[in-house]
């Protein structure tokens, strides 16, 4: 299993853990991405080599894409790969560098509460209705908001950790 450079090897047991549920998060986004380019080349297989379009694709494929973006989300958010402006905090004064690093951390536990609440909620109430031409259920769709938000604020919880322990400008 290979790590962030910020290794998780340095930072204990808990690290350890967190980096599998990344990888894990990684590893299920990447076979559902293989499985996505499959099922397409199906789709023009039967459109244009059988001319009978697999109706079921179209659904699948939106379940699938939902499912790569939180997942790949949540471990973008451990190897600190997401999207943020760093550039501007490293410009700074150093005193206010380490301020600033902790309240973008708190705004990504706050988004993260946010998403796996709402995330549960959407789940919840689209659940009984059933995704046509697959037969399972809308709440699916939902379940991986969820699930990002709550590793976000997991992830964020343990970086907030390591930012106020360490004497380090930046992570």
């Amino acid at each position: 299993m290979e790590t962030h450079p910020s290794s998780a090897r340095e930072s204990g047991a808990l690290a350890r853990v967190l980096d599998g549920i990344a990888w894990l998060c990684l590893s299920v986004a990447g076979v559902q991405l293989v499985t996505l380019i499959v099922i397409f080349g199906w789709l023009v297989y039967g459109r244009y080599v059988l001319n009978d379009t697999p109706t079921w694709v179209e659904q699948l494929s939106l379940l699938l894409v939902v499912w790569i973006t939180f997942l790949g989300a949540a471990a973008g958010v451990w190897y600190k790969s997401h999207l943020s402006v760093d550039f501007i905090r490293e410009r700074l004064p150093v005193p206010i560098q380490k301020p600033l690093e902790i309240l973008s951390i708190l705004g990504m536990i706050a988004f993260g509460g946010l998403l796996a609440w709402h995330g549960k909620t959407l789940a919840a109430t689209t659940w009984p209705r059933i995704i046509p031409m697959l037969g399972v259920n809308e709440g699916w769709r939902a379940v991986p908001m969820s699930l990002c938000g709550g590793l976000t604020v997991v992830f964020s919880l343990f970086h907030l950790a390591q930012a106020l322990t360490s004497d380090k400008k930046a992570l």
